[in-house]
């Protein structure tokens, strides 16, 4: 048998102090002992690698008893984050300088562009991001973006530039209907693939104009007090944005946005470039408006901010209401709580036989189905257009009135003439209920005017008075007072009214004839409220100033007194007649201050006269013949007293006077009055 070998051991030797190595002794655990002393166990052990514990920082937090005995509580986050924050501000604390050349390392310096270059590349990329928009709009839909971060580059020439190309690119792309805002529930729905890419497209563009026009008011809403001259031009383009999205796509979304930054505009009361264009842009929407309803808008907000403002603007304001199309559209009489309905008319007439045509029965009956189908639905469409129409229209006239009437009612002296000339604008348009408080609006007013003209009120008043005051015109509005309610009468059936409402225009008349005198001395006959001082062509503001272009009282004295004239003495025939004793004061009179009146004027007089004498001939004929005679008496030109004047105990003496005029005009004209007068008799 092989004998098993032993199994080998490991010597185990210490090493020697000194480095060196002994072969180990006979008896190995008897020298391994006595040796044990000299070992160097300390240095041994320290030079050995060892991984150190990170030392577990205190909680601060006590431990808690379970069943299994006392358990410290772990760090919560909060716990750790604030340790780590402590660490690093621990360790940023350290070494100043570091940090700092470490960061000077981490920041670039950006490469400085010129400004000129700015614009060169804005308008490059402008042009780019226009022409793929306008290729295909629904895929490059998100260059909207884009052109909204350019808007808001910190070079303001860019910024322009990009307002206006994102005017330009809207205008293209806005649709001609209002796209309703889809709620979640729907965005979810199967539906096709291009309705999908449809409805993505309209949320975007929706989407992308609403934050469009919110950037507008914001840049428009800044105080132009703290404005730099940048600003100042920023904000102007942005104005003018606005007016030309409020003019092209007033049937978009959010139109009741730009209509607020427009009439913020007009309720400030220095009229500037912005000023005129946001009020011409108005006046373009109520002329181009067909279904109403942006006029309806408009002039609520308009009557909101003219109260909030105590009308306290400018006139020109108030003028845009006559640019609105139920001027001339609408048939029914409002005023300012009620609205008159429409008569139901009834067919009477008869129909015609057409040729009849030989059908079948089974023809007959699928035709006469046909039309009757055809016809209700025509009707039906026609129908709830033009009643929805004049519903939309009458709102927005209940709405001018009751502006008009609460500025009659604040005598407002800025606004008087604006409101009269509406009011008379209007006139066919107003119910009998408004028309009782409208006349007696105006007789205060004259009585106020008339009590101005006599009594000095510079001392009693306080300086905001006294410069309202200043700008009055006592005699303009008198004379608009004459018209206006001489306009009301005409505009509806004027005798029914007198017998319903039991009024009488004898006082307006009687005021006419006691201020022809007084009119006819004023040097400014031939002038308008605006027109007196010519505006100064230097000034930065000289195209508010100028008034050329304005169509709304502008008219002079002279005009207003002869319309007023025209109304006394030749009224329509559904009116009644007018009394001779009352148009032989009038003509007596006109032929008297004739003579002091500059050419133009004298001219424009004598031309009344002649119709007045070619319609009532026969009724004052005997003024012009010395020999015959039908009152007793004296004329007595300074009574007040229409009656009591006395004028057929005078004669026209003025027209041999007016016969020697230097104008040849005026010659002719004495001609042919007198001509009439003969041939009337």
């Amino acid at each position: 048998m092989s004998r098993i070998p032993a199994p080998k051991r490991r010597r185990l030797s210490p090493p020697k102090a000194d480095g060196c190595t002994s072969p180990p002794p006979k008896n190995y655990k008897s020298s391994f002992v006595s040796s044990a002393a000299k070992w160097n166990l300390e240095q041994d052990y320290e030079q050995r690698p060892r991984k150190l514990k990170a030392k577990q920082k205190d909680n601060g937090k006590l431990p808690i008893r379970t069943t299994e005995g006392w358990v410290e509580q772990e760090p919560t986050k909060d716990d750790i984050a604030k340790d780590e924050d402590a660490s690093d501000s621990f360790l940023g604390s350290g070494s100043e300088g570091e940090g700092k050349h470490e960061s000077e390392e981490v920041k670039e310096e950006k490469p400085k562009i010129s400004q000129r270059q700015q614009i060169v590349e804005a308008k490059e990329e402008l042009a780019r991001i226009a022409s793929l928009v306008n290729e295909d709009p629904e895929e490059h839909i998100g260059a909207l973006r884009t052109l909204a971060h350019l808007a808001a580059s910190e070079n303001n020439t860019v910024r322009k530039l990009a307002l206006a190309t994102q005017v330009a690119i809207f205008k293209d792309l806005i649709p001609g209907y209002r796209i309703r805002p889809l709620p979640e529930d729907n965005m979810t729905d199967k539906v096709s693939k291009e309705v999908r890419k449809l409805r993505a497209f309209e949320q975007k563009l929706v989407s992308s104009y609403q934050a469009y026009v919110q950037e507008l008011a914001k840049l428009t809403k800044i105080s132009s007090s703290a404005l730099s001259e940048e600003s100042t031009s920023l904000a102007t383009v942005a104005m003018s944005c606005a007016c030309n999205l409020l003019v092209t796509v007033p049937h978009f979304n959010f139109r009741g946005e730009l209509l607020k930054i427009v009439i913020g505009k007009l309720s400030t009361k220095r009229v500037d470039g912005d000023f005129v264009k946001c009020r011409e842009s108005l006046e373009t929407l109520f002329q181009n408006d067909e279904d109403g309803n942006a006029s309806l808008d408009a002039v609520t907000m308009l009557t909101k901010m003219m109260k909030g403002k105590h009308y306290n603007f400018d006139e020109s304001v108030l003028n845009t209401f006559l640019h609105l199309r139920l001027l001339s559209e609408f048939t029914l009489k409002a005023s300012y709580h009620s609205i008159d309905k429409p008569a139901v008319q009834q067919y009477q007439g008869k129909k015609i036989k057409e040729k009849r045509e030989f059908r079948s029965k089974k023809q007959r009956k699928l035709l006469k189905e046909r039309k009757v189908i055809e016809k209700e639905m025509k009707e039906a469409d026609a129908v709830v257009s033009h009643e929805e129409r004049d519903r939309i229209q009458a709102e927005t006239l209940k709405m001018v009135f009751v502006a008009y009437f609460r500025i009659l009612k604040a005598r407002k002296n800025k606004l008087m003439g604006a409101v009269l000339e509406g009011l008379a604008r209007y006139a066919h348009l107003i119910n009998q209920d408004f028309f009782g408080d409208i006349l007696e609006a105006l007789r205060d007013l004259i009585t106020q005017a008339e009590l101005s003209a006599t009594i000095d009120l510079d001392e009693e008043e306080d300086e905001d008075e006294d410069e309202e005051s200043s700008q009055r015109n006592a005699t303009r509005e008198s004379l608009l007072c004459v018209i206006t309610a001489f306009a009301l009468l005409e505009g509806q059936d004027g005798a029914k009214a007198a017998s319903t409402l039991k009024l009488d225009l004898s006082f307006f008349i009687t005021h006419l004839y006691r201020t022809l005198h007084p009119v006819s001395l004023n040097p400014d006959i031939e002038f308008s409220a605006k027109s007196l001082h010519l505006p100064d062509p230097h000034a930065p503001d000289a195209r508010t100033q100028n008034t050329a272009t304005n169509k709304i009282n502008v008219q002079t004295t002279i005009v207003l007194l002869i319309r007023s004239l025209s109304s006394v003495l030749l009224p329509p025939a559904a009116l009644r007649a007018v009394p001779p004793i009352r148009i032989a004061a009038f003509c007596k009179q006109l032929m008297m201050i004739s003579l002091q009146l500059p050419e133009k004027s004298c001219i424009a007089m004598l031309g009344l006269i002649t119709k007045v004498t070619k319609t009532h001939g026969r009724k004052i004929g005997a003024l012009w013949n010395t020999e015959e005679r039908r009152g007793d008496g004296v004329f007595d030109a300074l009574k007040t007293d229409i009656e009591g004047s006395n004028p057929f105990a005078g004669t026209v003496w003025e027209g041999e006077i007016l016969r020697l005029h230097f104008s040849p005009t005026v010659r002719d004209a004495v001609i042919g009055i007198e001509k009439n007068a003969l041939e009337a008799r």
